[in-house]
C-alpha cells in the first residue's frame, strides 16, 4: 500500500472568524495551496486511488482540489491519534485490495503521529505543515518491514 498523508491547507483562525474549530474553511491562500499540491500529486498518481478525508470542511475542501469527491471518515476528525488514523485506513494492508494508493487528508497532530508510527513503530511528535504531504510506500511482499518515504512536498515547493 502507498499512503499519502496530506495535511489540510491554510484555514481561517476560529477566534477571528467566530466559528468552531471543526467548521473552519480554507482561506483564499489555502485554496491556492491545495490546488498547487493537488496538481503535483495528480501528475504522479496512478489511475486508481482512494481519498479519505476528515469531516472538517477545510480537509474536505483540500481533498476536493484533486477533482474527486473524497470518502468522509469521522474517525479522521480533528483530535484523531496517529494510531486511529492508521487503523481507519487499515495500514499497511489497505482499505481495498484492488486500490494500492490511499490519500488521507486530515489534521496535525494526528498525521504527524501516523507518519512516525508507520515509519518507526513509535508515536513521536512529528509535524506536517499546512498543505504538505508525506508519501509512504509499504513493501507489498513484506508488510512487516518499515515503509519507505517516496516523497515529502509542501505547497512552497511546487
Amino acid at each position: 500500500m502507498e499512503l499519502i498523508l496530506w495535511r489540510h491547507a491554510d484555514a481561517g483562525d476560529p477566534l477571528e472568524d467566530r466559528e468552531s474549530d471543526l467548521d473552519r474553511r480554507l482561506t483564499a491562500r489555502g485554496r491556492k495551496q491545495s490546488v498547487r499540491v493537488a496538481k503535483w500529486l495528480t501528475a504522479r498518481l496512478p489511475e486508481r486511488y482512494v481519498v479519505v478525508a476528515s469531516p472538517a470542511p477545510r480537509a474536505i475542501e483540500t481533498a476536493e482540489a484533486l477533482g474527486i469527491e473524497p470518502r468522509i471518515d469521522p474517525q479522521l476528525a480533528p483530535g484523531a491519534s496517529g494510531a486511529q488514523i492508521l487503523a481507519a485506513i487499515k495500514w499497511p494492508e489497505g482499505l481495498d485490495g484492488r486500490v494500492r494508493h490511499c490519500i488521507v487528508v486530515g489534521h496535525q497532530s494526528g498525521l504527524g503521529e501516523a507518519a512516525s508510527l508507520a515509519i518507526t513503530g513509535r508515536i513521536q511528535a512529528w509535524t506536517l505543515r499546512k498543505s504538505s504531504l508525506l508519501w509512504l510506500a509499504s513493501r507489498p511482499d513484506d508488510v512487516s518491514r518499515p515503509p519507505f518515504i517516496r516523497a515529502a512536498i509542501g505547497p512552497d515547493l511546487v
